[in-house]
């Protein structure tokens, strides 16, 4: 019994071959490689530092009062 030899591997890569065909096994490697570049591009975005967002204010208690403020002179004028 022990291992595979390379003819063994060889009559494997065969079978698969004739049960898939070329251009199936082409189509699932195209498939797996934008996989493994999607996941690398993730892993790099993950990786940077997080910048400052220009669309968050730097004091959230001062735009709630603004807010209200603001709810409270339309509600007057009216």
């Amino acid at each position: 019994m022990g291992s595979f030899s390379i003819w063994h591997w060889l009559i494997v890569l065969v079978i698969v071959l004739l049960v898939f065909g070329t251009k199936k096994l082409k189509n699932i490697g195209q498939d797996l490689g934008g996989a493994v570049k999607g996941f690398k591009e993730g892993m790099a975005e993950g990786n940077k530092p997080d910048t400052p967002k220009a669309d968050i204010p730097a004091d959230p208690q001062k735009v709630a009062n603004d807010t209200i403020d603001v709810q409270v002179r339309e509600k007057n004028q009216n």
